[in-house]
């Protein structure tokens, strides 16, 4: 099996197309020798004429020397057809997610290549062990997914398939390696990794719009500004388009024979059925113009006339919740009065279960969220039947210190905890099905997905008995399985351990 880390290796691309050209791009710059195929007539030498003009701009950018460019020059080629593929390495396919458009790839390339150049996928969601079935050598066939634009997403997912070999997932990471990207070895599973990963953060969006707790402009900055998410769920459907994450999500929902927890809600299907696909139609969830650029987004914060508070009752004593009243110049009470606020920060309630357990007055509670970040936002939450003024007041007091507020409806875990509770959950049942080990889980969902933290990073920060308490108490308040806690995550907080021990 050739050592891709070092020396000359011959790499063979399948598909011109806009990931092919990305792939042939980082062979080249890696020092591969490359060859280049499409069915199309035309098009892997059109391929290769957007290739070298990409080349070129990195020239005039100064990130590539001339010398350089011109020696990839000289190591790509465009044969007649596969047969020009028999002194490969490794094949990369990269043509339409059809399965038997790749199954007929896969077996024309067995035919023709060495018994010992590898075969890899750029699939997204395909399994690697249905491609590999029309195949005889299937140790030598794996995923190779690479993610959109190749040159700049540095993660590759290498997948094992149920026959692909440990050699082989081996010399396909020293191969991405060599291109410049970081490879995660991922079992065979639908989704693969990232966009199994990914179902959290979309649909739990999805999931608290559906409940009426806020509008979509409400949570997206509530996770950016209290999470460090660059973008909220709802802008990043809105790039990414309803007519992929639709299908992407139904497909991962119905592989994993229909586990709540990968549930979406009929919003989303609407929304493709109504043809508002996001930026690429001019509307989503939000409305977009001919650069897309979003038009007149609601604002998310709220506002009000009311006078700052000067005085709450705290119920529950609670250090971080009585320094932001002091810096809101709020007296904390530690009595209760009747005619101001009570302020609280429950954990995975709502402010109904609260004022039950309490037994303090629910229309005069108040409820913050103090999980996160509340440098620039913060979160306030009632009761069904709340006075609003109490929530006013409050709210006002909170502004005068520079924050932004968003006023949200009763939610169990208000909106940052569930989203990054069910993130950290469904990395934990990752890990828990061994598709890959959680240090690798964090990188592919920091590098694939561009999240501030990965799953296992962001239950560290909250707290491995925090998350399991947020978990455990949003599906006895909804009823709901979809809050099932992972085994993983269940048995690590209950020992006190922390979450990346391995069995």
């Amino acid at each position: 099996m050739t050592d891709f880390a070092a020396g000359d290796a011959l790499i063979g691309v399948v598909g011109a197309g806009a990931m092919g050209q990305g792939i042939v791009q980082v062979a080249l710059q890696g020092g591969f020798r490359v060859v280049v195929h499409d069915a199309r007539p035309g098009a892997a030498e059109e391929a290769a004429a957007k290739v070298f003009a990409r080349l070129e701009r990195l020239v005039e950018k100064g990130r590539l020397e001339s010398r350089d460019l011109e020696a990839m020059r000289g190591r790509l080629s465009v044969p007649g057809g596969l047969e020009g593929f028999a002194g490969c390495d490794a094949v990369i396919e990269a043509v339409v997610e059809g399965l038997e458009v790749k199954r007929a790839v896969f077996e024309e390339l067995e035919r023709i290549v060495r018994p010992e150049c590898l075969l890899a996928s750029n699939t997204s969601s395909l399994p690697i062990a249905s491609i590999a079935r029309v195949c005889q050598r299937r140790g030598r066939i794996a995923g190779m997914h690479f993610f959109n634009p190749v040159p700049l997403m540095r993660l590759v997912e290498i997948v094992r398939g149920l026959d692909t070999s440990a050699a082989t997932a081996d010399a396909l990471a020293a191969l991405a390696r060599r291109m410049g990207r970081t490879p995660v070895q991922v079992k065979d599973s639908p989704g693969f990794l990232v966009n199994l990963g990914g179902r959290a953060f979309t649909t739990e969006g999805l999931r608290l719009l559906q409940e009426g707790v806020g509008t979509s402009v409400q949570i997206d900055a509530i996770l950016k500004d209290c999470g460090g998410f660059p973008m909220g769920p709802f802008e990043l459907m809105d790039l990414t388009g309803m007519d992929v994450n639709y299908p992407v999500t139904r497909t991962v929902f119905e592989d994993f024979q229909n586990d709540p927890r990968l549930r979406t809600t009929p919003h989303h299907k609407l929304l493709l059925e109504a043809g508002r696909l996001g930026r690429k139609s001019g509307a989503g969830h939000y409305r977009y113009d001919s650069e897309g650029r979003m038009i007149d987004p609601p604002s998310p914060d709220h506002e009000t006339g009311l006078a700052a508070a000067s005085r709450a009752f705290v119920p529950e004593v609670d250090e971080r919740l009585v320094a932001l009243l002091g810096e809101a110049r709020i007296e904390a009470l530690g009595h209760d009065v009747e005619e101001y606020p009570v302020v609280a920060a429950p954990l995975g309630e709502d402010a109904s279960s609260f004022a039950v357990r309490t037994g303090i007055d629910p229309r005069r509670l108040v409820a913050l969220d103090l999980s996160g970040d509340t440098a620039r936002r913060i979160t306030v939450m009632t009761a069904p039947g709340a006075d609003p003024a109490m929530r006013d007041a409050l709210a006002a007091a909170l502004a005068a210190t520079g924050r932004k507020v968003a006023a949200i409806k009763d939610s169990p875990g208000f909106v940052l905890q569930r989203v990054r509770a069910m993130i950290a959950n469904l990395g934990a049942e990752m890990a828990q099905m061994g598709l890959a080990a959680p240090t690798d889980i964090d990188l592919a969902m920091r590098l694939g997905l561009n999240y501030p933290k990965g799953p296992f990073e962001i239950a560290a920060e909250m707290g491995a008995k925090e998350t399991l308490r947020i978990m455990e108490r949003l599906q006895a308040i909804t009823g709901d399985d979809r809050y099932r806690p992972s085994l993983w995550l269940r048995r690590r907080a209950l020992l006190g351990i922390p979450l990346d021990t391995p069995d």
